[in-house]
């Protein structure tokens, strides 16, 4: 009889886990504001980016626009695992294939060390890799 319980409580666990990634990582969002006539493009990051919001981020971002710089403001965003900081990349990585010029301003402590252990877009080849993104 205890193992049922204790297979139950897991599974509760295991749940409301999941229906709490999906719910935080709902509220995630990106503004996004030309400057400079039009030549710049302001993204202003707000929520929380982790592995279940990563996709929703990618997403967020226009890569086709003509324009000569990105500006990606995430002060008001945390990045919590290795899958944001690979969506970060991916986003960079993709400007920079589009020969976007890219600034990330606003990354809190945590983040920016994340960011400085995990990500490859400031890593000396980081252009080789925009085959593979």
């Amino acid at each position: 009889m205890s193992q049922v319980y204790t297979l139950g409580v897991l599974t509760g666990v295991l749940l409301s886990g999941f229906f709490f990634a999906h719910k935080v990582g709902q509220i995630l969002r990106v503004k996004s504001v030309a400057q400079d006539e039009g030549r710049v493009r302001v993204y202003t990051v707000t929520g929380q980016v982790f592995f279940a919001s990563a996709e929703r981020f990618i997403a967020s971002f226009d890569f086709k626009e003509v324009i000569d710089k990105v500006r990606i403001d995430v002060s008001r965003a945390h990045f919590w695992d290795i899958t944001a900081v690979s969506a970060l990349d991916k986003v960079i990585l993709k400007f920079r294939r589009e020969a976007t010029e890219v600034e990330v301003i606003g990354l809190n402590a945590a983040s920016a060390t994340m960011v400085d252990k995990f990500a490859v877009h400031d890593k000396d080849g980081a252009d080789d890799l925009l085959m593979s993104h």
